[in-house]
């Protein structure tokens, strides 16, 4: 399944960009994500964790970045990763790109992902698994937006010295399954999606 997403980083286009390569620094950001090894420069290993409902998942596997052009702030990056209960797998190639937006930059994603095993059946239907993601994406963005402030200085580097941020929180089950509701509802009836 293919789709898109996009969301906002207050800062100029080149910042973002270094920001957004900078995946020590962002991996916290991403909602029950954890960053376990760095294999090298373009190679990641790491485990997510994500609960709907009763149904807990969590996958470790691999990041790598296979194509980076830094002069248009675009790249594509292939995901990985296997439950670790044996209930199946993910496989996801992701391009982005950055653009201007404002005083800001604007960061597009385009994902293709595919599911196997059970965890395939748990989002058939309905655009689930878009839903969940768009709303991941949300939280990362939020997240990453309450980093940079706490930082105090947007474009401040971390030391190779600094500790390792601990990881996000797992994606609350519950809330994340009343927004991609609420999503779903409102595009039956022609409304916007959630936020």
């Amino acid at each position: 399944m293919e789709f898109d997403q996009a969301f906002e980083v207050p800062l100029p286009p080149a910042e973002a960009w270094a920001l957004l390569m900078d995946i020590e620094r962002i991996a916290p950001c991403m909602p029950g994500a954890e960053l376990t090894e760095v294999i090298d420069k373009q190679t990641y290993k790491g485990k997510v964790a994500v609960r709907l409902g009763p149904v807990a998942l969590s996958f470790a596997g691999m990041v790598k970045f296979e194509d980076v052009d830094a002069a248009n702030r675009k790249a594509r990056v292939k995901a990985q990763g296997a439950d670790s209960k044996g209930r199946g797998g993910a496989n996801a190639l992701v391009d982005f790109r950055i653009e201007p937006a404002g005083t800001g930059a604007k960061v597009l994603v385009h994902t293709n992902l595919t599911l196997s095993g059970a965890v395939a059946q748990y989002g058939r239907g309905v655009g689930i698994i878009e839903a969940t993601a768009a709303q991941i994406i949300g939280q990362f963005a939020t997240n990453l937006k309450a980093k940079l402030a706490m930082d105090g200085s947007p474009a401040a580097g971390v030391s190779a010295s600094a500790p390792a941020s601990a990881a996000a929180k797992p994606i609350s089950g519950f809330s994340l399954m009343l927004k991609v509701l609420v999503s779903y509802i409102r595009q039956l009836f022609g409304g916007r999606p959630a936020a």
